[in-house]
């Protein structure tokens, strides 16, 4: 057996001699003080030596009377019954500490003057002043186990409710980015069935570059979040296809500030913004098309956004949002609540902004 595994199953053990063995010290403390403050001073030998064993004899018995409590716990039912097992078991455990403490005091001569004591006059003493105190420790003992028994069963049933709410976010953003893929392929290849009467060697070239791109996105599906480095590659394949059908009429610029190449965002966020951009702010019209995306560290969060030359928010309503737009709010709300934000605004000069905020993480500390 492994060592470090040996000391993991020894600590509980340490730990509940220490115990015992503090509750000893200060009881014969106490002992010696009290003694010497009534002229009848003890020396520490025998204060510790008594207290000592009568705390180690407890200790003991502790071991039955916990496995008891956990065994019989007093908060079922038929409760009447159970208090009877307690109380006989308390009776039986302060007789058998009697009994042991008789035998120890006779052994080792536990008296001021370390006179030999007998079985019966020990026995006699304890029987006279201790046996309710005795009583009275194996209730504590229980309630102890109790206590540490209730705390166990709720924080396994807190760990059992946080694991159970992991495994449903974890759910609910699967769901949610599978949603992503579908939507973003029917539109491509609508484009390229349209495209198919026009010019078919571009259609090609659009079919050989969405396979590529497909090909990135199921092997990532897994990835929840990505560095926007691997974002900025995935996009730039999808701008590829939308640029084979507008051609000169879409240009797209970035402005990213280097240091944010390492920080990650949800997986695939950005795709469906850049298409809604395209969709209704530059296919609309004849003239080009411009859409800037930029990037930002403000102190421990990363804005992004995405502004192009259409024709904004009517009357700054906002619109109904379709599935990319609802599906990356919700994303950033399951993955980082009040932290993570995505709002549309129209733009001094024209068109539509898309302001995203995520919490400031690199893909080192992420890991």
């Amino acid at each position: 057996m492994p060592k470090t595994q040996l000391s993991r199953r020894s600590l509980p053990w340490v730990l509940y001699f220490a115990i015992w063995t503090v509750i000893g010290l200060a009881f014969a403390g106490q002992l010696y003080l009290t003694q010497a403050e009534i002229g009848r001073p003890v020396n520490w030998r025998f204060a510790l030596s008594r207290n000592l064993i009568d705390w180690y004899v407890f200790a003991a018995l502790a071991i039955p009377a916990i496995w008891l409590a956990n065994r019989i716990p007093l908060e079922r039912g038929d409760w009447r019954r159970r208090i009877t097992i307690h109380a006989v078991a308390s009776i039986l455990f302060s007789v058998v500490w009697m009994v042991l403490r008789a035998v120890l005091a006779a052994a080792v001569e536990l008296t001021p003057e370390r006179t030999p004591l007998g079985f019966w006059t020990a026995f006699s003493y304890a029987l006279v002043a201790t046996f309710f105190f005795n009583v009275l420790i194996y209730w504590v003992v229980v309630s102890v186990a109790h206590t540490i028994r209730f705390y166990r069963r709720d924080r396994e049933r807190e760990l059992r409710t946080a694991e159970l709410e992991t495994r449903l976010a974890q759910a609910r953003l699967q769901a949610l980015q599978m949603q992503l893929n579908p939507h973003f392929l029917f539109n491509t290849l609508h484009a390229i069935s349209s495209l198919m009467h026009k010019d078919v060697e571009a259609a090609d070239r659009m079919l050989i570059r969405l396979g590529d791109l497909l090909r990135y996105a199921l092997e990532s599906t897994d990835e929840q979040e990505v560095p926007l480095r691997r974002e900025l590659d995935f996009l730039d394949r999808y701008v590829e296809i939308e640029q084979t059908r507008f051609g000169d009429r879409l240009t797209i610029t970035k402005e990213i500030e280097p240091e944010t190449l390492d920080a990650v965002l949800p997986n695939l966020l950005l795709q469906p913004i850049i298409e809604n951009a395209i969709q209704h702010g530059i296919e609309p019209h004849a003239r080009r098309g411009r859409i800037l995306l930029k990037s930002a560290r403000e102190g421990n969060a990363m804005r992004l956004e995405i502004r192009d030359n259409g024709d904004g928010l009517p009357g700054g309503v906002k619109p109904e949002e379709g599935v990319g737009l609802s599906n990356s709010r919700a994303r950033l709300q399951q993955l980082y609540g009040d932290r993570g934000q995505f709002q549309l605004a129209n733009a001094p000069e024209g068109g539509l902004v898309v302001s995203i905020v995520v919490p400031w993480r690199t893909e080192q500390k992420r890991a």
